[in-house]
């Protein structure tokens, strides 16, 4: 990519423009940083980067280089959830990544400091950075404030189901809303939001110890001072991102995906960002390395802690401290040191200061972070999932699944939409042991909107959590719990064989064994085992796929719709 010098030889308008903003002539000569947030007033995490981006300024001023601001906000999955706006989700990330690249490209920046915080935007930055490779440091945004009695935004279904019951009052439900989300940031659980801030951190492109940071606490600001800072040395000494985010750091980021029991969304978003940087990454390399990395993190939506006491408990330095044997630490990061300096440094110098806090909640970190001798599970969060229904693959995150789901069979009930589902489910016509298919919700139909309603009925209620599956080709929230397996891959609008399933079918669920398999079904009055019906009802039947309700017709997501890759290959553009 060509230099803000090079910018200033080819384009004679360039100084001038730039003097107009307030320039000084000396500003010309320094180093362009731009400092590219995703601030808007859409959702809690991003409605504080602004003023986190003057603090990026601050550091670039202090090393002598110019910072330029840009935004490009983001959408908020909680706030889209179950509307028309959940379409737009997915494809936001490629368009966020867009915006970033037009940005850098246009101005020849000479570095960018990424700011974001949430589902999109996070994997968005993560995947600009490879596209760029310029000198980059990712800023993660933090944590959110833990809610009143531990809840987040995901409880309050919950709670909404229990004010339509009567079991609330309209004050009462009014007094959880106010506490659910106490202030700006993450949400408070290992979803796709706090997972992705920890992606940054493991691949090496965020500082050590940033990601997760609680936004109530100054350590926050201080550390986008610092990458700031760190944004000109990097420029100055010409690191690109590309040479941090190889194949190794993608390797790593796998590995502590594995130990926090990581959002299943993840895995399309890093997948993604290899496509990016040039770096092969694909669903074998998950599934190895889930199967082998203890699961060592006691903190929602699996666990007991909100994400602020991870950070207290020492956040990524010292979990990846804890699983450093199973690491690369000669990969390089954006303090110009590799990893093994850096968790040297960390464990070394007082970095784990911040375990103070925690004596305010008479907590050990153990408590939060196991030690490597008493994990919490002996493998990953998540599960990959392959058979003759997902002959690609599955994706379930089978720490939330209880023991009792990790084997299942049981009869198909089949529909097109979630509403559908939850709709059936309401009125009594699923049962124990069912297992529910919601089919045609991949990238090509809709966009791939989260079905996190469906999952959470079935998640809260404890008889159905016990004995009945979710499978779809579509995804879920990254705080999802429950037997819900997605990606099923390759999609229906592929002619995937999730589309040839029909009511009856038996399906069977072996998550130990790695496998999803339909075992039997009916094709014209007779019986037939799994891999034979499939055949037979391809050869002879057609997938409907579902009218998508309010799916609107034309502009951008029908572009993304259109030329996206299959959401287990990255389902980017």
């Amino acid at each position: 990519m060509s230099s803000s010098k090079e910018m200033r030889e080819c384009s004679a308008e360039s100084d001038a423009l730039h003097l107009a903003m307030g320039w000084s002539f000396e500003d010309l000569s320094k180093k362009h940083i731009i400092i590219e947030s995703t601030y808007g007033e859409s959702h809690p995490g991003s409605s504080h980067l602004l003023a986190l981006s003057h603090d990026v300024r601050d550091g670039v001023l202090e090393s002598g280089g110019r910072p330029a601001m840009f935004c490009c906000t983001d959408m908020c999955d909680g706030v889209a959830q179950g509307g028309v706006g959940g379409y737009y989700s997915l494809m936001s990330r490629d368009f966020i990544c867009a915006m970033c690249e037009i940005h850098a490209m246009s101005t020849m920046a000479d570095g960018i400091v990424l700011l974001s915080s949430c589902d999109k935007s996070m994997p968005a930055h993560i995947m600009a950075a490879a596209r760029l490779n310029i000198p980059t440091v990712i800023v993660p945004g933090g944590s959110m404030a833990a809610g009143a009695g531990f809840r987040a935004c995901d409880t309050m279904w919950e709670s909404r189901r229990e004010l339509w019951r009567g079991k609330v009052s309209e004050e009462q439900y009014g007094c959880i809303a106010a506490g659910a989300c106490p202030g700006a940031g993450a949400c408070q659980q290992f979803a796709t939001a706090s997972t992705m801030q920890a992606m940054a951190e493991a691949l090496g492109m965020a500082l050590p110890g940033s990601a997760l940071i609680p936004v109530t606490n100054t350590a926050l600001s201080r550390s986008a001072v610092l990458a700031g800072r760190q944004a000109v040395k990097l420029a100055e000494r010409g690191l690109n991102s590309r040479e941090i985010m190889t194949r190794e750091a993608f390797l790593n980021a796998v590995t502590v995906h594995a130990a926090v029991g990581g959002s299943a969304n993840a895995i399309m978003h890093l997948i993604a960002a290899a496509n990016e940087a040039g770096v092969r990454l694909d669903l074998d390399d998950f599934d190895r390395i889930h199967r082998n990395t203890p699961y060592m993190v006691n903190v929602q939506s699996t666990g007991k802690y909100p994400t602020e006491y991870f950070w207290y408990a020492g956040g990524l330095p010292a979990l990846m401290w804890e699983i450093r044997d199973l690491l690369d630490l000669d990969v390089m990061t954006v303090t110009g040191e590799p990893l093994g300096a850096n968790l040297e440094k960390c464990h070394k110098t007082g970095y784990y200061l911040q375990r103070q806090f925690l004596e305010n909640y008479g907590l050990d970190a153990e408590e939060i972070i196991s030690p490597r001798s008493a994990p919490r599970g002996s493998d990953g969060g998540i599960a990959i999932l392959k058979g003759n229904i997902a002959s690609i693959g599955a994706v379930i995150k089978h720490s939330a699944v209880l023991p009792e789901m990790m084997h299942h069979t049981g009869p198909a009930k089949v529909f097109n939409t979630e509403d559908q589902a939850i709709e059936a489910l309401n009125s009594g016509k699923i049962v124990p042991g069912d297992i529910i298919v919601v089919f045609g919700w991949g990238i090509k139909t809709s966009g791939m909107p989260e079905l996190f309603r469906l999952s959470d009925e079935i998640a809260s209620n404890d008889l159905l959590a016990r004995t009945t599956a979710i499978i779809t080709d579509g995804r879920y929230s990254g705080c999802t719990r429950g037997p819900a397996i997605g990606y099923l891959c390759p999609d229906a609008a592929d002619g995937g064989e999730i589309g040839y399933i029909r009511d009856g079918d038996m399906i069977e669920i072996d998550i130990p064994g790695r496998r999803l398999d339909l075992v039997e079904g009916e094709f014209e009055g007779k019986n037939y085992p799994g891999a034979e019906l499939l055949e037979l009802r391809r050869a002879n039947m057609k997938i409907d796929l579902p009218e998508i309700p309010g799916l609107p017709e034309g502009g951008a997501l029908s572009v993304f719709r259109q030329l996206a890759r299959s959401p287990l290959l990255g389902g980017n553009i």
